[in-house]
């Protein structure tokens, strides 16, 4: 009777413990996955000044959008930094994606504003930086898509029967979706000059 006991007890500690690795498996996945979303909205953070001050020589009388572009891309950058430090942190990351909307918000108004200069729309320093933006934007996209793949095989697990034992018994929390909320702003600024 005790051998069954004992083999009853061991079973179950193999169980808790494949479980409790496995969780601690799929949080490190989506850590890594935004590891991913921060590198390129760093990059994406450091383009955006290059930008304004390229546009600064031509906008000359545009210095509340040009100033706007930079409060926002800040805001971002540091709203970043705390989601970057914790990415199950869903306070984090809301204020993450509320400061990526407003960025984007003000990007558009600053391209649809720059439409207005010719001599800037045929500037090649602009062109180039543009170019980098638009594709920095398509590798956020991508990095984001794996991030929230990340998410949901780790939220599904945590709440798939018997593993929610292991994760509510070990404090694995729910992570966050990186997910634009308005229509509009899922889609990426506009930065064509044609």
């Amino acid at each position: 009777m005790g051998w069954i006991v004992l083999a009853i007890i061991v079973l179950v500690g193999v169980f808790m413990l494949t479980r409790y690795n496995h969780l601690v498996a799929l949080r490190e996945r989506y850590r890594n996955a935004f590891a991913q979303i921060d590198v390129q909205l760093k990059r994406r953070y450091d383009l955006i000044p290059n930008l304004v001050e390229v546009a600064k020589g031509y906008m000359k009388h545009e210095r509340e959008t040009l100033e706007a572009v930079i409060q926002a891309r800040n805001q971002a950058s540091q709203a970043e930094k705390k989601a970057a430090a914790d990415p199950g942190d869903p306070e984090a990351m809301k204020g993450l994606l509320a400061a990526e909307q407003t960025l984007t918000g003000t990007m558009g108004r600053f391209f649809a504003l720059s439409e207005s200069y010719p001599d800037l729309k045929a500037n090649e320093n602009m062109a180039q930086l543009q170019e980098e933006l638009a594709s920095t934007e398509n590798r956020v996209a991508f990095a984001r898509q794996s991030y929230n793949d990340s998410v949901m095989q780790y939220n599904t697990a945590r709440q798939t029967i018997p593993t929610n034992i292991v994760a509510n018994a070990f404090n694995f929390g729910p992570a966050e979706l990186f997910e634009i909320e308005v229509q509009e702003e899922r889609e990426a600024p506009k930065v064509s000059f044609d």
